[in-house]
């Protein structure tokens, strides 16, 4: 499970954000993940909570994840389509020579903080 790795690099970042802007709580992080990122939600929400608890700063704080759907541009007809649905091959004129335009995301959005 690499989703516990993950976590730690965002209470790092968060930390770190926390710190250059004299925040003492933080009470949300919002991500944004990529529909083919590898990341299970579930996981990343689970090991959030386990790990974000041990944290003064992070302790009762919500990870919240925007899924962003994995879309790939075609070169040969300039048509995006999603990637999920038809992969490499492009549904539109058949050819391989495509790219995955997003959907590959992993990326803090928003820290919130508690209102004063």
């Amino acid at each position: 499970m690499h989703e516990l790795g993950i976590v730690f690099y965002i209470i790092r970042d968060v930390k770190k954000a926390a710190l250059e802007n004299a925040v003492e709580h933080i009470s949300g992080v919002v991500m944004n993940i990529g529909e083919v990122s590898t990341i299970v939600p579930e996981y990343l929400t689970h090991c959030w909570r386990w790990a974000a608890d041990k944290e003064d700063l992070l302790r009762g704080s919500e990870l919240k994840i925007n899924i962003i759907p994995a879309v790939t541009h075609c070169d040969g007809c300039g048509q995006e389509y999603g990637t999920v649905e038809h992969g490499k091959i492009c549904p539109h004129c058949g050819s391989e020579n495509t790219w995955l335009l997003r959907g590959n995301e992993v990326e803090i959005k928003e820290i919130e903080v508690p209102n004063s």
